[in-house]
C-alpha cells in the first residue's frame, strides 16, 4: 500500500468516526430533550406527536449519514485524493 493510500485510509477512517460520533451525540441530545420535557407535555395525543417526529428525525438523520459513508467509502479515492493533493499544494505554497 503506497503512502497515498495509508493517506487515505486514514482521512475516510476519521471522518468515519465523526460521523457516526455525531450521530450518537444526536441521538443522545434527542433523547435527552424528550425526557426532560416529557413531563411538561399536558396531552397524549401531543406526546404521541412529539415522539414520532424524535422518531423521524432520527431514522432520517441516521439514515443520512449512513448513505454519505458508504458514499465516501466508494469514492474515497477520488474525494481524498484530491484533498491530499490540494493539502501538499498548500504545504508547498508555505514554504
Amino acid at each position: 500500500m503506497s503512502d497515498l493510500d495509508h493517506r487515505i485510509e486514514a482521512m475516510h477512517r476519521q471522518d468515519v468516526r465523526g460521523a457516526w460520533l455525531l450521530i450518537v451525540c444526536l441521538w443522545a441530545t434527542i433523547l435527552f430533550v424528550l425526557i426532560m420535557t416529557w413531563p411538561f407535555i399536558p396531552l397524549g395525543s401531543i406526546r404521541v406527536a412529539v415522539l414520532v417526529a424524535a422518531a423521524v428525525v432520527l431514522v432520517f438523520n441516521t439514515a443520512a449519514i449512513r448513505a454519505m459513508v458508504a458514499h465516501y467509502a466508494e469514492d474515497k479515492h477520488f474525494i481524498y485524493g484530491l484533498d491530499i493533493q490540494h493539502l501538499d499544494a498548500a504545504k508547498r505554497d508555505k514554504l
